[in-house]
């Protein structure tokens, strides 16, 4: 399949894993099978080891545009996906193409021996994140403690509707499930089913349950979010033991965790997939508009689809024939949610609207793109009518 990509584009892909300062680390989609389908010819035949001829600056999707055969320059092989740390294209920041964790990348003129590249062009992404800021995410793996930080219903259920804001499939791990009874994880667990979740109660010390979440993380990109404290870095120390991320204890007298994660960064699992570790936060932001608040509450949406309100704008406070409003545990939770949005809401409005920062320009081939646009009257000269008028108010003051 890499290969095949190499044939049809001239193109050497590769997914961003950390962005720190101006630097990129992208791994390349070069791994075994490319090295393996290329290589185990030539290594029969000579009892040496092999090297990859690839192009290694494409300027054209056209295979025709390619660099010959004998001036393409060889890829070392490696039993692992290469990386290399990246710059962007000043092209890039020109136009304000910002790169993310996670995205897709087109990597140009890659120095081998040194482990360096340059990304040309970033990739449509299939998802965003603003907070953590990472791209093309398949799920998110929500992280708790059930003691040691206790577990705090209001926070569990604002980074759950956070999480389900953002459109994607919601995992909730229960961490430290040894330092409560069978008894308390089963009225932990009947609750939260109430909500629409099913909890996996996990121990990160005891290693309950550790296997059963990495089937869950096979083969797709997961970030992992949660409070801080919670053991989000020890879960995956566990599932990936080369990560080596730095733990901490929790706080005596707040009965919070201490941040120690402190950027976003992506690990390959052992059993294929990335997985994102993202610093705690203890409050999400609640950005989402008013109206589409209530469909982040899975309860909610059940009621929903068995009836409906008589407003299509109903809000689900004081609302006559509501179909939503009633005995549910998380309705003061959505309540209170719901004055937190109208009130960013009305602060946005009451906000003058900024001229836009970018422009349509038309480019080659009929493709069209955005970029930045000048700020208005900053880089303008003052006229020589404003100068005279200017010239002839001071000289009429100066009289007087």
């Amino acid at each position: 399949m890499i290969a095949e990509s190499f044939a049809a584009t001239g193109q050497l892909l590769g997914t961003v894993l950390a962005v720190q300062a101006n630097f990129y680390r992208v791994q390349l989609d070069l791994g075994d099978a490319l090295t393996r389908r290329h290589g185990d010819t030539e290594t029969r035949r000579h009892g040496e080891k092999p090297e990859i001829e690839i192009p290694s600056i494409a300027t054209s999707a056209n295979t025709e545009n390619s660099f010959p055969a004998s001036e393409r320059p060889p890829v070392p092989v490696s039993p692992h996906p290469l990386l290399l740390l990246c710059t962007r294209r000043t092209r890039l920041k020109k136009i304000g193409q910002q790169v993310m964790v996670g995205d897709r990348v087109v990597v140009e003129e890659p120095d081998w021996a040194g482990g360096r590249g340059a990304i040309a062009e970033v990739l449509p992404r299939q998802s965003e994140l603003d907070r953590p800021a990472i791209a093309n995410v398949n799920q998110i793996l929500l992280v708790f403690a059930v003691a040691d930080p206790p577990l705090e219903p209001y926070q569990l259920s604002r980074f759950l509707i956070k999480a389900e804001s953002t459109g994607l499939e919601v995992l909730l791990c229960l961490n430290k499930s040894d330092l409560i009874s069978p008894q308390e994880q089963q009225e932990i667990s009947d609750r939260l089913l109430g909500w629409g979740y099913q909890p996996l109660f996990i121990s990160v010390t005891n290693r309950i349950n550790i296997d059963q979440a990495a089937n869950y993380l096979g083969n797709k990109i997961t970030v992992i979010a949660g409070a801080s404290g919670v053991g989000k870095s020890s879960l995956i120390n566990q599932l990936i033991p080369n990560a080596n991320l730095r733990v901490g204890e929790v706080s005596g007298k707040l009965a919070r965790g201490r941040h120690t994660t402190r950027h976003v960064e992506l690990f390959e699992l052992p059993s294929g997939g990335l997985l994102a570790d993202t610093p705690g936060f203890n409050q999400p932001d609640m950005d989402c508009n008013p109206e589409e608040l209530i469909h982040y509450f899975p309860e909610a949406r059940e009621r929903l689809a068995f009836g409906s309100c008589r407003f299509s704008d109903c809000l689900h406070r004081d609302e006559p024939e509501c179909a939503v409003r009633g005995d549910w545990e998380r309705y003061e939770h959505y309540l209170e949610f719901l004055d937190a949005a109208i009130a960013r809401q009305t602060q946005l409005h009451q906000q003058a609207d900024p001229e836009s920062t970018l422009k349509l320009k038309s480019k080659a081939k009929g493709h069209s793109q955005y970029e930045p646009k000048l700020e208005t009257k900053k880089y303008r000269r003052v006229s020589r009518k404003t100068q005279l008028q200017d010239l002839q108010q001071l000289y009429q003051e100066s009289e007087e």
